[in-house]
């Protein structure tokens, strides 16, 4: 379920998300399109990206722009925030959603799949905000907020190279925010819990362990997509003006 909150000043923003096409974020993508944002993500699996801006279209009377980019490709990231820019203004909020959670044994790990792991969950997040950092400065301020996950806080230990790189995203955050703060522009991460996305479901999912994992949580309902939306859209409004270098737990009270 959408938030029903309304944030007034998100209206007509030009929002940048990674990863918009799938999962939480083409719930991002619908959550920042029904708030009037003028939203392009950029995604790698085009079917699926063009299905969701076609039904958000049919939905809503707005479509998202949809940008086809490697976002291991540095230059196709930075082509696409430029893009953005163009179309829908200088870009003020930026999510950083894209990642990979593929599971790995530590004795199968090369240096290669260490690099390619890194390239997915962590590299473009300090390119992606590299791009529309002065776009952000020019209109006086702006928005970044990095997804990370509770996994490395759990000691998730099925995924060495992608829990490195979730805490990671937290440094990151922090240095970018002290860095860009002078410049109006807020740094925080979300770290989401076990969200049933359907990759979640297609891969990891069984009864028995997601009755167990709800049963610890403090909230006993599974956590869905649009759960992250209303945390989300907080962190980009001017709702949290004054609130930046935060990670934000959003995991049903699980931590």
């Amino acid at each position: 379920m959408m938030p029903s909150v309304r944030h007034a000043d998100l209206e007509g923003r030009s929002v940048l998300i990674t990863g918009g096409g799938s999962g939480i974020g083409a719930a991002l993508t619908e959550g920042f399109l029904r708030q009037g944002a003028r939203v392009a993500f950029i995604d790698i699996a085009r079917e699926a990206s063009e299905a969701l801006a076609d039904r958000l279209e049919q939905e809503t009377g707005s479509r998202a722009l949809f940008l086809e980019a490697d976002l291991r490709d540095i230059d196709a990231l930075r082509a696409a925030a430029a893009t953005a820019a163009d179309r829908h203004g200088s870009v003020t909020v930026l999510v950083n959603n894209a990642a990979f959670d593929q599971r790995h044994e530590i004795e199968d790990v090369t240096v290669e799949y260490w690099e390619e792991n890194q390239a997915i969950n962590l590299r473009p997040h300090f390119f992606a905000a590299q791009a529309v950092v002065p776009g952000m400065k020019d209109a006086g301020g702006g928005s970044i907020i990095n997804f990370t996950s509770t996994s490395f806080m759990i000691n998730h230990p099925d995924m060495p190279s992608y829990t490195a790189a979730k805490a990671g995203i937290i440094g990151l955050t922090k240095g970018l925010a002290g860095k860009l703060g002078p410049d109006n522009i807020r740094v925080n991460a979300i770290a989401p819990g076990w969200v049933m996305t359907q990759r979640q479901r297609d891969l990891w999912v069984t009864p028995e362990r997601l009755a167990a994992h709800v049963q610890a949580q403090c909230l006993r309902e599974e956590m869905q997509p649009d759960d992250l939306v209303g945390p989300c859209l907080f962190l980009a409004s001017d709702a949290s003006r004054m609130l930046t270098a935060q990670t934000l737990i959003v995991d049903a009270g699980h931590l």
